[in-house]
C-alpha cells in the first residue's frame, strides 16, 4: 500500500468516526495524530507541545485540507503530505497568534452551515473533544505501517543491542544516554523516552531518568524509539561480568510473566482481563503484587502507549495492533514491542545475537530478552 492508498484508506475510519459522533469534521493538531493521518509526516517543530506546527482538517465528505501560517506551509506541502491530497488553507502567523481558538474558528469556516467540530485538541467550547476516538481509528495497523513498524523496531533493537557491547563500567547513565541518543539518530530515530539506570538506582526507581551515577555491576537501557511518528518500546539488561542468580531469577519469573500477557493478547481480549493474567503470573512465580509497582504496558503505536492494562480497563485487544508489555520485578524488567494477529503475536524489537528466555504456553514459545553478560 503507498502513501496515497494509506492516506485514503484512513480517511475513511476518521468519516465513519464523524458520522458515528454527528460531527461536520475534525481538527487533527497533535503531533502524533497528524502523523498518523500523513502516512509518517511530521508537523512536529517544538517537541515541549503536544500540538504542531500546521494542522490537518477532514471534512464529513472526505475532503482533507492542511492549516499552516505561511512560515510552515511551505515545508509541509514539499516535505510532509503526499501528493495532492490535503488542500492548502494559508494564513499570516500574526492571525493565528492573535487568538487562541484561531485554527478552530478557521476550520469552522470549511464545515456545512449548522455542523459540528470536532478536534483532538482542546479549544473549549469551539470543537468537541475527539482524541479517544481517534486513538481508535489508529488502533489497527494497515500493512504499509507493519513494514514500517518492523523496519523500526530492527533498527532500533540492532543499534541499541550493537551499543550495549560497546559499552564499559565507569560510564555515567548521562554519558550512555547520550550515546543511545547518537546512535539511533544515525537511522533517523529519535529517543523519546530514553531511561538508563545502573546498579541500586535499578532497584529503587522504575523510571529511572540519567543522573551522574556510573556503571559498576548492572546497567538498564529503556527505550521508545521514533520515526515516522510510530514508537517502538523495548528494555535491556546489561551485567558487567558473572549474572547474579538473585537477577537471573527475577528475570526468568518476569519473562513468564511477559509469555503470560503475550499469550493472551488476543483479539477480543479485555484489557482489564489482561491485567488479570499479569496479577495471577506474578502470584505463581511468588511475587504476587508486582504489578501494584508499576504499570504493566498496553497497546501502542503513534504514542509510547495508547492504552494500559488496568482494573478498569474496557479496551479491547484488535487484530493487527502493536503492543508493548513491561513486566518488572524489582530490580529487572522485560520488555519488547509486538503486533497481535489472529495467528499470534511477532515481535518486532529483538537485537540480534541478545540472550533471548524462551517460554512455552499452550504449546507456544514467546521470547523475553535475557541479561546480557560482559
Amino acid at each position: 500500500m503507498d502513501k496515497n492508498k494509506e492516506i485514503i484508506a484512513k480517511t475513511a475510519r476518521v468519516v465513519n468516526m464523524l458520522a458515528a459522533n454527528n460531527l461536520g469534521g475534525v481538527l487533527i493538531s497533535s503531533q502524533h495524530n497528524f502523523s498518523w493521518l500523513t502516512a509518517g509526516g511530521t508537523n512536529g517543530v517544538d517537541l515541549s507541545r503536544a500540538e504542531g506546527a500546521g494542522a490537518l482538517f477532514v471534512r464529513d465528505d472526505g475532503k482533507r485540507f492542511v492549516l499552516a501560517n505561511h512560515i510552515e506551509m511551505p515545508r509541509l506541502l514539499s516535505e510532509e503530505l503526499a501528493g495532492e491530497l490535503f488542500e492548502p488553507v494559508a494564513f499570516p502567523w500574526e492571525e493565528e497568534k492573535a487568538s487562541p481558538t484561531f485554527l478552530a474558528a478557521r476550520a469552522l469556516t470549511l464545515l456545512s452551515k449548522g455542523a459540528t467540530l470536532g478536534s483532538d485538541v482542546d479549544f473549549g467550547s469551539v470543537a468537541v473533544p475527539v482524541e479517544a476516538a481517534l486513538t481508535r481509528c489508529r488502533y489497527q495497523l494497515t500493512s504499509s505501517e507493519i513494514e514500517r513498524f518492523r523496519s523500526l523496531g530492527s533498527d532500533a533493537a540492532r543499534a541499541i543491542g550493537s551499543l550495549a557491547r560497546a559499552l564499559a563500567p565507569g560510564e555515567t547513565e548521562r554519558q550512555i544516554a547520550r550515546r543511545i541518543a547518537d546512535v539511533l539518530a544515525v537511522h533517523d530515530i529519535r529517543a523519546v523516552v530514553n531511561l538508563v539506570a545502573v546498579d541500586e538506582r535499578i532497584q529503587k526507581y522504575r523510571h529511572p531518568v540519567p543522573t551522574d551515577c556510573r556503571w559498576e555491576k548492572i546497567l538498564m537501557l529503556v527505550v521508545c524509539a521514533r520515526r515516522g511518528g510510530m514508537i517502538a518500546s523495548f528494555t535491556r539488561i546489561v551485567c558487567s561480568g558473572a549474572i547474579p542468580d538473585e537477577l537471573r531469577r527475577r528475570t526468568l519469573a518476569a519473562a513468564r510473566v511477559n509469555a503470560q500477557l503475550l499469550s493472551a493478547t488476543r483479539p477480543g481480549a479485555i484489557g482489564s482481563e489482561l491485567y488479570e493474567v499479569a496479577v495471577r503470573a506474578y502470584a505463581a512465580e511468588g511475587f504476587e503484587g508486582e504489578q501494584r509497582l508499576h504499570h504493566q504496558g498496553g497497546a501502542c503505536g503513534y504514542r509510547t502507549r495508547d492504552w494500559v492494562a488496568h482494573p478498569a480497563s474496557v479496551e479491547i485487544v484488535h487484530a493487527q495492533q502493536a503492543f508493548a508489555w513491561n513486566p518488572s520485578i524489582t530490580g529487572t524488567k522485560t520488555e519488547e514491542t509486538w503486533i497481535a494477529s489472529d495467528d499470534g503475536v511477532e515481535l518486532l524489537t529483538a537485537s540480534p545475537d541478545w540472550p533471548q528466555i524462551p517460554i512455552n504456553v499452550e504449546g507456544r514459545e514467546y521470547l523475553s530478552p535475557g541479561v546480557l553478560s560482559l
